[in-house]
């Protein structure tokens, strides 16, 4: 009984970490969209701005994520 109670609770969290992670990927390119635009209209190149919002974006998406862990 204990055993099904586990697996279970393993197979609901595993849900709610997938659906998670779907989001923050959809965050994540929504960011990345904004921020080359806003880079491009700065006159910074493509290799540039991939660099810059790339790290920039992927830094949010970890913070998000571990503040979410947190609480």
């Amino acid at each position: 009984m204990e055993a099904k109670k586990l697996v279970t609770m393993f197979l609901m969290c595993m849900v709610v970490l997938s659906a998670v992670h779907v989001s923050k990927a959809e965050e994540f390119q929504v960011c990345f969209e904004d921020c080359q635009k806003e880079c491009f209209a700065a006159g910074h190149g493509k290799t540039y701005c991939e660099l810059r919002c790339d790290a920039d974006c992927g830094l949010m998406e970890i913070q998000g994520t571990f503040i979410f862990l947190c609480f």
